[in-house]
């Protein structure tokens, strides 16, 4: 076998292990379209790019629209908007409910729901509840919410459902609003009795209750309740019905008066005072019902447990002790007296 040199090269395309040696730049000119590696690669094609190659664009898309596939993203991002949005509103009415809230335990409202859907007009004046007569707060708990003091909350939730099953069965309730809820639907809401405006009821009564004391909540309950057909508030009934002031009150006209609070639409003023319920509509029989059957129960409450739920609700002392104030109602307001000499039964 003849010698070979260790310095020559093999001429063959074969080579040994290692490195391979890089193509000569010429060997690229063998391919037309240039070199394979610099190529653009096809653009990738979606299913529906090969439909429309085949069958031609879809109807809405050679009429102009943007294809559905298109509106995907838009739909999301719509979504979250309208929802960002409807959040902010949320969000700035529960702050606003709760600002009014608050300003309860300090501000007296110059009308109310009830009062501004009275078509006849309100007679209404605002009293602190310490110039207000200890029977007719002892009256006003016994007969609306005997509870008050003593509840923690607007209502119990045992209490709520039952008159949430009687509602839906039919039957009679069986326990009545408590005062929280009465005040809630006076001030904010209307006479309507369908569980929708119950519902709303009990959810402002819970908050209200959460921001406001038994005291506070009695004061504003006597200030606004409806007494007669345009009157709200014990100072004005007071003047109206007995022409005395509401720090006066004896047991047996307080009595009369909390009687009025479930119908007070249907009574008059008596002539030379007192109450009247032979009225035009001829209903007067259901107020003077529900005045009889505050006198057959509330006394009895008053003369067992006297002034003590006033005041374990935050109301001390008497109102003939509290030092005379320019609210205390003292006087007949000059709204009433106008009434009763236009209706002439001075």
């Amino acid at each position: 076998m003849p010698h070979r040199s260790p310095d020559r090269r093999p001429t063959g395309r074969r080579w040994s292990r290692g490195a391979a040696p890089e193509p000569p730049e010429d060997d690229w000119e063998q391919y037309d379209d240039g070199p394979v590696l610099s190529r653009p690669l096809p653009p990738s094609r979606s299913p529906w790019d090969q439909v429309a190659d085949r069958y031609g664009p879809a109807p809405e898309e050679r009429s102009g629209r943007r294809p559905r596939r298109d509106e995907g993203p838009e739909r999301p991002r719509r979504r979250r908007a309208l929802l960002r949005r409807l959040g902010l509103a949320l969000a700035v009415g529960f702050v606003v409910q709760l600002l009014v809230m608050l300003s309860l335990r300090w501000v007296d409202p110059p009308t109310t729901a009830f009062m501004a859907a009275n078509p006849n007009g309100a007679i209404q004046q605002s009293v602190p509840v310490e110039h207000v007569s200890r029977n007719f707060l002892a009256a006003v708990i016994a007969h609306e919410d005997a509870a008050l003091p003593y509840r923690s909350g607007a209502f119990t939730w045992a209490q709520m459902w039952s008159r949430a099953q009687a509602h839906l069965s039919g039957a009679e309730d069986p326990s009545g609003s408590t005062i929280p809820q009465q005040v809630a639907k006076n001030l904010f809401l209307n006479q309507e009795m369908s569980a929708w405006r119950k519902a709303v009821e009990a959810g402002l009564s819970f908050e209200l209750a959460m921001v406001v004391d038994d005291r506070r909540m009695l004061e504003l309950y006597v200030n606004h309740a409806q007494f007669g057909p345009t009157l709200y508030g014990v100072c004005a009934a007071s003047w109206y019905y007995f022409d005395r002031p509401p720090a006066d009150l004896p047991v047996d006209q307080a009595v009369q008066l909390v009687g009025l609070l479930p119908s007070p639409g249907h009574v008059q003023r008596a002539s030379g005072g007192g109450m009247d319920f032979e009225v035009a509509d001829g209903k007067g029989w259901l107020s003077r019902s529900h005045v009889v059957n505050a006198q057959n129960r509330v006394p009895r409450h008053i003369e067992r447990l006297g002034f003590t739920p006033v005041e374990d609700a935050g109301v001390t002392g008497l109102a003939s002790d509290q030092p005379p104030s320019d609210d205390d109602c003292s006087t007949r307001p000059q709204a009433v007296a106008d009434l009763i000499a236009a209706e002439g039964t001075d």
